[in-house]
């Protein structure tokens, strides 16, 4: 059996959307080897779903990956790390296309995607779809976080330097708090919210603060845990339940677990939301 096939057999691939997550995170894991042969984290460290998915439990599944660099480097590029990525697909016997994002304006964030279409997976998985995974690094980052050092054992055993949980939950509360999705709900976020709180993780105020303020969504004086618990309140009056439990359906295996969102579940998560202010 391939290492391929071997990374697949955990997976429930019976239906499309089952094979497209688990072929999906297959490639995350096999582009964090690569990432990881190229010197990638020397200089950057995994943070958001994807982070969360694969090293601490999450039990979702997470289409991006994202990055944040240890230290800000506006000129920052993926590009040196492309080859590394290649190579490593190839290793396993799958052709990847990578293209970058090109940028409209400048800003913080260097993006770039990676494709594969499915049938090159067709002994073990039966989807009919290309699986596009977009990977994205903050060049300009709050600081104020810590890391730790994670392990992956496949396609081989490796470490990767990942956001601590309370730094995790807080770029998750920035990103549930002031994502702009117009009409849209971003379900996900939820999700990954009430998994904190059920698993007692403290958030980080300070982290969270430094990317509020970066945002500019909030001011120094602003900064409180008392006004990040108005925040989350107003945001949860203003939330679509019905739209969020959509949104995350198709990424979770126990849809029944969603039927107890509601606004009232979700004030009572915020009660418990347990704050780490230093």
């Amino acid at each position: 059996m391939s290492v391929l096939q071997q990374m697949l057999e955990k997976y429930d691939t019976a239906t499309a959307e089952g094979a497209v997550n688990g072929l999906r995170e297959v490639m995350q894991e096999v582009a964090l080897a690569g990432l990881y042969r190229g010197g990638f984290f020397d200089k950057a460290v995994f943070y958001g779903g994807t982070c969360l998915r694969i090293f601490y439990g999450l039990p979702r599944f997470s289409e991006d990956l994202d990055f944040s660099l240890l230290a800000p480097d506006p000129d920052f590029s993926l590009d040196p790390y492309f080859k590394a990525l290649r190579d490593e697909f190839l290793s396993l016997g799958l052709d990847v296309e990578i293209s970058v994002k090109q940028k409209t304006v400048r800003t913080g964030i260097e993006s770039a995607f990676l494709k594969s279409d499915t049938r090159i997976f067709s002994l073990a998985v039966h989807a009919g779809k290309t699986v596009k995974i977009k990977f994205e690094v903050d060049t300009l980052p709050p600081l104020g976080f810590t890391t730790e050092e994670k392990l992956l054992l496949q396609p081989f055993s490796f470490y990767v330097k990942c956001f601590s949980l309370p730094d995790l939950f807080a770029g998750k509360m920035h990103a549930l708090l002031f994502r702009n999705w117009k009409t849209r709900v971003k379900g996900r976020d939820w999700f990954d919210f009430e998994w904190y709180v059920r698993n007692g993780i403290p958030m980080n105020l300070p982290h969270f603060a430094e990317r509020a303020k970066q945002s500019g969504h909030l001011q120094e004086e602003n900064s409180s845990e008392q006004e990040f618990r108005k925040l989350l309140e107003r945001r949860i009056d203003a939330l679509d339940v019905a739209a969020a439990v959509s949104d995350v359906a198709r990424f979770v295996k126990d849809i029944e677990a969603l039927k107890i969102w509601s606004w009232d579940y979700f004030r009572e998560l915020a009660q418990r939301v347990s704050i780490k202010a230093s």
